[in-house]
């Protein structure tokens, strides 16, 4: 695949993943500095990486939300949390289980806070249940 191609691909999924909304708002924010970069990402970690065929979207998800709690990168995993609830058909369950098994392998620290971000999305999103 060149470049070109991957670049598509890469775009697709981006926008298949986080929704339009967001990628159009991205696109809208490049800038001299950081269009290098997002050319990169949607190369690479959405045209290399998700377009994988080993493992489904679904299965991508669930890795990439247990990484962002274990690295702690709460812009990037609130923004795959409320993209996996939107775009993704996940349910606040599904979050939930992974964070319950986040709090093992990443500490109680990670998953509370995991949870509290989590909470906060999934009520944003007229998802919790009573």
């Amino acid at each position: 695949m060149d470049d070109q191609n991957r670049r598509d691909a890469g775009m697709n999924v981006r926008r298949k993943v986080l929704g339009n909304a967001w990628v159009d708002k991205s696109i809208a924010g490049r800038n001299a500095f950081n269009t290098d970069f997002q050319d990169l990402i949607t190369r690479y970690a959405w045209g290399e990486i998700w377009t994988r065929p080993h493992f489904d979207e679904r299965t991508r998800r669930v890795l990439v939300i247990g990484t962002m709690v274990a690295l702690g990168q709460w812009d990037e995993f609130r923004l795959h949390v409320r993209a996996a609830l939107a775009e993704g058909g996940f349910t606040p369950d599904d979050i939930k289980e992974i964070l319950l098994q986040q709090a093992i392998y990443c500490g109680v620290p990670a998953a509370n806070h995991a949870m509290k971000e989590a909470s906060a999305i999934v009520q944003e999103l007229g998802l919790l249940k009573t």
